[in-house]
């Protein structure tokens, strides 16, 4: 197995300017990872080759995320060039929590729109339960921007959580961003001369209806555009967005690209809630880890796509997703990478800079 370690070291060394020796444990966790197929390190040290007994892999996994300090804007730099995303990007923010115990684990997340999944780029670890505040939702985009100020961006969907006149007022300052923002039919809407409730404006709307309001309403100080569309289950989605209000509703869709993320975190990948972590701070170096892996799992996936198309049930949608097609794929190479080393070679070429 050293030899398949020693490759896959040699890829990330060329995005990732680490020592060799982190690196290669990094590969390490994550070949182990994927055969586990969770986050808890007592069941990675399970997933560990060599003769080194599961106490001492356990060990280590403890030192590494005590000790090290993961270096995330290389890990979000290296996300954007192997996964080759193309701009104008959207941005997709969102949070996800859960609880072990009495530590609850809170993570808002920002992540990059491809492929119909969103690829995180920066996240903050809350040090409370329920909803980000404006002064968070604003660090977390200076982070962003901090890295990635230069790049093209399409637009910002958000869910109806993140709004407010402060939140507005930052978006729109310069310079201005994008964004399809979902609000509560509750909102107030001026139109100069009166205020409405935003159900109001669209109560004859009929199930799958849309329609944007002629003229700008006024929202948290701002003359903005609002579009709405009656939902299967009656509900109306409200959205607000400061330009091209006729493609808000099919914009704002590439939002739900998030949830798709957090299901791969999550129950349907790597069972992010089953750490043991008690340390939400330290929680956030294996997400930096778990980012990697979902590059790799998605890469394989579109590879093995390529290979043998599956064809869409009738509803639409694959019978697989593609972040599953490469996780499954990748989790049979690893349980015996001597008898799958062609296959695991082809695996990890998405990081090859030639």
């Amino acid at each position: 197995m050293s030899e398949e370690i020693n490759l896959f070291r040699e890829m990330l060394q060329q995005h990732l300017q680490w020592n060799a020796a982190r690196l290669a444990f990094v590969c390490t966790f994550l070949i182990a990872l994927i055969r586990v197929r969770t986050v808890n390190l007592a069941e990675i040290a399970t997933g560990f080759s060599g003769k080194a007994k599961v106490a001492s892999h356990y060990n280590r996994l403890q030192r590494f995320f005590r000790d090290f300090e993961v270096d995330y804007e290389s890990i979000a730099v290296t996300v954007v060039k192997v996964m080759q995303i193309p701009e104008p990007w959207v941005i997709s923010i969102d949070r996800t929590d859960w609880q072990f115990g009495k530590t609850v684990f809170n993570v808002l997340t920002l992540g990059v729109v491809h492929h119909g999944i969103a690829f995180p780029l920066v996240w903050m670890m809350l040090d409370k339960k329920g909803n980000s505040n404006t002064r968070e939702l604003c660090e977390l985009w200076n982070r962003f921007l901090e890295i990635f100020g230069s790049r093209k961006i399409a637009f910002l969907t958000v869910d109806r959580e993140f709004v407010g006149e402060e939140w507005f007022d930052y978006l729109l300052c310069e310079p201005c961003t994008p964004f399809r923002i979902r609000i509560r039919k509750n909102t107030l809407l001026d139109d100069g001369q009166k205020q409405l409730r935003a159900e109001v404006c669209f109560q004859d709307l009929q199930f799958g209806e849309f329609r944007v309001l002629g003229k700008r309403r006024q929202i948290w100080g701002y003359w903005l555009y609002i579009a709405a569309m009656r939902l299967e289950d009656g509900e109306l989605l409200l959205l607000v967005t400061d330009h091209a209000p006729y493609t808000a509703i099919a914009d704002y869709a590439k939002r739900w690209a998030i949830e798709t993320l957090f299901g791969c975190f999550k129950s349907r990948g790597f069972c992010l809630e089953s750490s043991h972590l008690q340390d939400s701070e330290r929680l956030s170096k294996p997400i930096a880890l778990l980012t990697l892996a979902l590059c790799w799992c998605f890469s394989s996936g579109l590879w093995q796509f390529l290979l043998n198309p599956l064809k869409p049930k009738k509803h639409g949608r694959l019978p697989k997703s593609i972040f599953r097609l490469g996780f499954d794929f990748i989790r049979h190479i690893v349980f015996d990478l001597h008898l799958n080393s062609v296959a695991f070679f082809n695996s990890i070429k998405f990081l090859s800079c030639t």
